[in-house]
């Protein structure tokens, strides 16, 4: 174990040297990647929202109170991500994936005998049990979405992009497939384990699978940096010299703050954050406003999937060889043409531009925000920075339902909300268009 100050990283020929794989260690961090990001479904709103309905019985509590913990829950986690991607620097990725998977199976675990510690604590402290199970289920939705959603999805994603530089966009994008249909597969296979297990013995299997299996595989096999392990990325080795790092142009967090260009990204990110995480939230009340059914509302997910992935595998494919603005562009234009379809979901067209618009912006989504902030201020505070814009775009996720709803109370409708959201994303474009931006390639 190296240690440097007050920090450590597990040396990198700990439990073996990567030199004795027959092949670039990099399609391992690769593997788990994508591995990262699909162990992180259970502190994402996907997984945990197939636990809604057992908690609101299990805690006594009303939809909306369990609503209203997951947001402040959220909330919570977003302001500490920034200082996590900052640990991520610090510690490396070994550390940050070992840590992270581990906190995440254990708050998942004590999440599944929080409504008996709830009825205990009430009962011996005369506290009212509503309060009491609502706090308890706060401060777990807390922990299971800044370790899972937060910590454990970012470590995921920048891993990937300290070993490729040439082909970042291509293995990011193929990884964007198979975590798009892992995702996507997660509801299901959650109500598989909750109908045969129960909800408590599926919260305990996802338990072990992440905090023992996940953690024990991630301090074996990952390592945090290829020029630490004798090779560059992409598979350069230079087994005569010591290798050094490609020339890029490192900034600190602080320099990005004062950057325009990462306002911009960061912003157009959280916009479609807020905007689809809203719109996900409230499906089948938006459709049912627009004259459309319940199975219509649920059935436009998978047109959009398929328009995400193809979009998502090409644009990642032609980014390794081109400026990212036009991609961003290109996203902001694509997300207001579906803010429109939205307006329009009463006719034919505006369906089919809502999938295609939502559809092509999200898998533009997935190609900036993976690219961006690597590309514009280097691998060296990459976790601090990408952890800045997690934040924003976490924070941003939570309010989207919120605002929505609040706009249907106030004005009988969510045509309020959605067309302040098209008016954002237009001024954005406008924004993204005229901001110089000096990027390299690579």
């Amino acid at each position: 174990m190296a240690f440097s100050g007050s920090t450590f990283r597990l040396p990198p020929q700990w439990p073996f040297p990567i030199q004795r794989v027959p092949f670039f260690y990099g399609w391992v961090m690769w593997g788990f990647s994508t591995l990262g990001f699909l162990m992180s479904v259970p502190g994402q709103t996907m997984g945990m929202a197939v636990f809604a309905d057992p908690f609101i019985t299990a805690f006594d509590l009303s939809r909306t109170q369990l609503s209203v913990a997951y947001l402040f829950g959220t909330i919570g986690s977003a302001v500490l991500l920034t200082r996590a991607g900052r640990l991520y620097d610090r510690l490396g990725a070994r550390v940050m994936l070992v840590s992270s998977s581990l906190l995440l199976g254990l708050v998942v675990g004590l999440i599944s005998g929080l409504d008996l510690f709830a009825t205990w604590l009430s009962t011996h402290t005369n506290s009212s049990p509503g309060l009491t199970s609502f706090s308890l289920i706060l401060v777990g939705y807390f922990l299971v979405r800044l370790s899972g959603q937060g910590v454990l999805t970012n470590a995921s994603r920048n891993v990937l992009l300290e070993w490729f530089v040439e082909r970042r966009g291509l293995v990011s994008g193929v990884r964007g497939v198979f975590v798009s249909l892992g995702f996507s597969l997660a509801p299901l296979g959650l109500a598989f384990l909750i109908d045969h297990l129960g909800w408590r013995g599926a919260l305990w299997a996802l338990a072990v699978a992440v905090g023992l299996g996940f953690s024990l595989l991630c301090l074996i096999f990952i390592r945090d940096r290829p020029e630490e392990c004798g090779v560059l990325p992409d598979g350069k080795a230079q087994p005569n010299a010591t290798p050094q790092a490609p020339v890029s142009t490192d900034k600190t967090a602080a320099q990005a703050r004062r950057s325009p260009i990462f306002w911009i990204y960061a912003t157009g990110l959280s916009v479609y954050a807020l905007f689809g995480t809203a719109v996900t939230f409230h499906i089948v009340a938006i459709f049912e406003e627009a004259g459309r059914t319940r199975a219509e509302a649920f059935g436009y997910f998978f047109p959009q999937a398929i328009v995400s992935t193809l979009v998502n595998i090409t644009t990642s494919w032609l980014a390794d060889f081109n400026p990212l603005k036009p991609f961003l562009v290109a996203m902001l234009v694509a997300f207001s043409l579906g803010a429109y379809g939205l307006l329009n979901l009463h006719t034919y067209w505006g369906y089919w531009l809502l999938v295609g618009g939502f559809g092509a912006g999200s898998g533009l989504w997935g190609t900036v925000s993976n690219l961006a902030f690597v590309r514009y201020f280097g691998r060296r505070h990459l976790g601090e920075v990408s952890g800045l814009s997690a934040s924003l775009t976490v924070f941003a996720s939570a309010i989207g339902p919120a605002l929505f709803s609040l706009g249907s109370d106030t004005f009988g409708s969510y045509h309020a909300a959605e067309w302040l959201c098209l008016g954002v994303l237009i001024c954005l474009t406008a924004a993204t268009i005229m901001i110089r931006q000096n990027e390299p390639l690579s």
